[in-house]
């Protein structure tokens, strides 16, 4: 008498989720000594501005024989800065034959200078997904907690809840935050130098438009916890109270 095999079980289903991931792109510039003495500057005025933050170094602004070139990633490493990947230089120039050349990312928008959350916090992976309206801007409906990242590459953000110490939002266009904003606000992604961040109560780590940043410690006292509105004018970010 035959007896028939076991049934084989079901192949495992493999789960997968997208997620995206802000990248601050380092850019130095000759000459290297000045532009180390420049970064120190930044990093004592806002400790912990690198910190955790994935950089992508561009070394589009340099020439293979800049002096310093050699040991550049050395000392950004000892800065705590974190290179995830290497653009506009080539692994044959003999300054950075000693390099750690890590895989440069293809296809990413550029971004402007932000930082992670200081403070930890875990990303809800299940959040109530952002709904687009029809011109393109995104509207979140809840509050964006620690830890979170809520981005729109395609035109306009608007939180109608807060965003907490630790949060980052992101947006090509214009940012608008119903509530306190206490996290990280980057507007004007991919070079929209008319984009603005409105908000209800200002108490942000940082702001940025196109590229341009503001830390908390350089915003005008009368400014914090109220309404305003953030753009840039001559290349420098302005914070304005809202009527």
């Amino acid at each position: 008498m035959s007896t028939s095999a076991p049934d084989s079980p079901a192949p495992m289903r493999i789960r997968a989720r997208g997620r995206s991931f802000l990248a601050l792109v380092l850019s130095p510039e000759r000459p290297l000594a000045r532009w180390i003495e420049a970064l120190d500057d930044q990093i004592a005025r806002s400790a912990g501005f690198f910190m955790g933050k994935p950089v992508i170094l561009d070394l589009g602004l340099l020439e293979p024989d800049d002096e310093g070139l050699a040991g550049l990633q050395a000392a950004l490493r000892e800065r705590g800065v974190r290179i995830i990947g290497v653009e506009g230089g080539n692994p044959d120039w003999p300054a950075l034959a000693g390099w750690d050349w890590p895989a440069t990312f293809e296809g990413g928008r550029a971004s402007g200078e932000v930082d992670l959350p200081e403070d930890g916090g875990e990303t809800r992976d299940d959040a109530v997904p952002p709904k687009a309206a029809r011109s393109g801007a995104v509207v979140y409906e809840e509050s964006v907690r620690s830890g979170q990242t809520v981005v729109n590459m395609e035109g306009d953000l608007v939180i109608l809840g807060s965003v907490a110490s630790g949060a980052e939002i992101a947006a090509a266009g214009s940012i608008h935050v119903y509530g306190n904003l206490r996290g990280r606000a980057v507007a004007g992604i991919g070079g929209a130098a008319t984009a603005r961040i409105f908000v209800r109560r200002m108490n942000a780590e940082l702001i940025a438009i196109d590229g341009y940043y503001m830390m908390a410690e350089e915003m005008a006292a009368d400014m914090i916890g109220a309404p305003v509105q953030a753009m840039l004018d001559d290349e420098r970010i302005v914070i304005r109270k809202l009527a």
